[in-house]
């Protein structure tokens, strides 16, 4: 029998057997940053940077990200290479018949049920972006200059019934249509567009509101470290910044490595991921918060908020003029980059049902897409018919959180440290650290980092991830 009709066999006998993969490291990387840059970059970061001290909170973020993030994202893109295969089937093969393997197991459940927290509530907020985008092309842009209209035009979206959910819909649809094609035709063809498209939005962007009126102020406050505003909680909520701006401990980083080629180059093609994603955050402050200080001074800085993009940048946008275009160009960088993001939450759902379940991409994606409609749609009327609705009311901390609110402090502030954790441990005990770094050096080329990784993984990671756990808990304070 020919090779050929080997194949034809295996696929028949279990659709989901051909192995998929990048056609190239630039593939690759782009992918994998596509997945990095999103809504954490665009959104999370600048709102942080701003409320914990501009300069200061910037400089802890970058050593953390070349030191803790760093070692924790080349990890995960290493198992995901050496095994080729989803979270829980990298765990399952590396913990076979090793004495702790059943205790180390479970994370590879916690790594593959994250991203099916997180994509329902993502996609909410995409939907969101969805809908500003949309707005800036038909809402003249000075009625946004009131904070009463724009507060209110936010709040009176959300808390409707039928508007979120069209425009959440219209979000997974976008999603969905880039993961059906598959990781070459789809997602590697659809990261190749849109990250240029988001870089060079993003620059031009940028060199627009930095020649604001008054916006030298708010580049001293972004990129000048005031020590005398540093803080415990500046490095604890750097470090969580690292989880939304890495995908770190969300499985999607062992998926996107299990497609990767034993030939290419993981040093290089993480180095590359890294760079891009901590490029594209230290733009998308040096976008928002200049501007932000030019419309209202440092204070305005200081207070910002999750309700930054939605509520203080269409005031910005009104204020000066061309705020209209530059509005409207504003929230299509928005939309890329949650776009991005989802797509690769969702691959990483897919392919783990995909290896686990032993079916075709297609079923797969009705699976996923089926839960994803479940509970974002819940979430959404959680802010209008189900706003009673508070999951974690019996812990009087959390009392009064909201449905999204809730899925947020579960997946990113309790499961994602424990999934890292579960992540380092896998790597120190069960692998073996001198057997993981082997394997990043396949391609032969020199480590530079490689003592940095190497104590970072057995000094600071795990310390790190405890603090973050512990504070999101209130155990800290």
């Amino acid at each position: 029998m020919s090779k050929e009709s080997n194949k034809e066999t295996l696929k028949a006998k279990n659709p989901a057997a051909p192995k998929e993969g990048f056609s190239s490291r630039i593939g690759f990387v782009l992918a994998a940053a596509g997945s990095a840059v999103g809504l954490g970059n665009i959104w999370r970061f600048p709102y942080l940077t701003a409320k914990y001290g501009g300069g200061i909170f910037l400089l802890t973020y970058l050593i953390l990200m070349l030191t803790f993030g760093y070692a924790l994202l080349i990890s995960e893109n290493c198992i995901g290479r050496m095994t080729g295969n989803s979270p829980i089937g990298a765990f399952r093969k590396l913990c076979a018949g090793k004495k702790l393997g059943r205790a180390i197991l479970p994370g590879g459940w916690i790594n593959a049920l994250v991203p099916m927290i997180i994509l329902p509530y993502y996609c909410v907020i995409g939907g969101w972006v969805t809908k500003y985008t949309a707005a800036f092309f038909w809402e003249p842009v000075a009625n946004f200059q009131e904070e009463k209209f724009s507060a209110e035009y936010f709040t009176d979206f959300i808390s409707s019934t039928w508007e979120p959910i069209i425009f959440f819909a219209v979000f997974i649809l976008i999603t969905a249509l880039v993961v059906c094609f598959g990781v070459e035709k789809g997602i590697e063809r659809c990261s190749k567009i849109l990250m240029p498209s988001l870089i060079l939005l993003i620059v031009g962007i940028c060199v627009y509101c930095l020649f604001l009126p008054g916006a030298k102020n708010g580049l001293i406050y972004y990129l000048k470290p005031d020590f005398a505003k540093f803080s415990y909680m500046t490095v604890v909520e750097a470090m969580g910044q690292l989880f939304f701006s890495l995908s770190i401990a969300m499985g999607i980083m062992i998926t996107y490595g299990s497609y990767m080629r034993k030939e290419d180059d993981l040093v290089s093609s993480v180095n590359h991921v890294e760079l891009f994603d901590t490029a594209v955050s230290f733009l998308a402050g040096l976008m928002i918060i200049p501007a932000v200080v030019a419309f209202g001074g440092e204070e305005a800085a200081g207070n910002a908020g999750p309700g930054l993009i939605f509520v203080i940048m269409p005031q910005v946008f009104a204020s000066f003029t061309g705020g209209q275009i530059v509005g409207a160009l504003f929230f299509v960088l928005v939309l890329f980059a949650a776009a991005t993001s989802a797509v690769s939450l969702l691959e990483t759902n897919v392919h783990t049902l995909m290896q686990e379940l032993k079916i075709p991409r297609i079923r797969a994606l009705i699976y996923c897409i089926s839960e994803v409609l479940i509970i974002g749609i819940t979430t959404v009327l959680g802010y209008s018919v189900l706003k009673f609705v508070h999951p974690l009311k019996f812990i009087n901390k959390f009392k009064g959180m909201d449905i999204l609110d809730s899925l947020d402090f579960i997946s990113n502030s309790v499961l994602m440290p424990i999934g890292a954790i579960y992540t380092t441990l896998l790597v120190l005990m069960i692998v073996g650290l001198n057997n993981i770094c082997s394997e990043i050096k396949t391609s032969g080329k020199p480590w530079r980092r490689e003592f940095v990784y190497r104590f970072c993984m057995t000094v600071i990671v795990i310390p790190c991830l405890l603090i973050v756990l512990l504070n999101a808990t209130g155990l800290l304070h």
